[in-house]
């Protein structure tokens, strides 16, 4: 019961945190530059979190559980990146669909290495 509820406090407090982001940022150019964000530093922190909790061995599994499983992955949203990319397509954009999916895809996994490069100076 204890990691459910680590889990449900992580992720409340990311999808809180990924709410007051995308709010502001989405409608304020072309592309939803506020998922585009909240993905990419989600990705560097997931890379930081797991780097620190598996590989320097700093966070217990209660602590992974609380940010990597729970913020983390209530702070990143695949189902809204989804979404946009189909609107994009929808109204025959392709330039913004590619533009989008491609630099959501190569920002995120570089991120995601850089937390787990950045993790090794802790």
């Amino acid at each position: 019961m204890k990691q459910i509820l680590l889990v449900f406090i992580g992720g409340g407090t990311g999808s809180i945190l990924r709410y007051l982001i995308s709010r502001g940022l989405n409608n304020a150019t072309v592309l939803p530059l506020g998922t585009l964000l909240v993905n990419v530093v989600g990705s560097l922190l997931i890379g930081f979190v797991i780097g620190l909790g598996y590989r320097q061995q700093l966070i217990s599994e209660n602590g992974m559980l609380l940010l990597a499983t729970g913020f983390c992955g209530g702070f990143t949203t695949f189902s809204a990146f989804s979404y946009e990319n189909q609107l994009f397509l929808k109204s025959g954009d392709f330039l913004s669909l590619g533009m989008y999916t491609a630099s959501s895809l190569i920002l995120g996994i570089a991120a995601t290495f850089a937390g787990l490069y950045a993790s090794r100076f802790i």
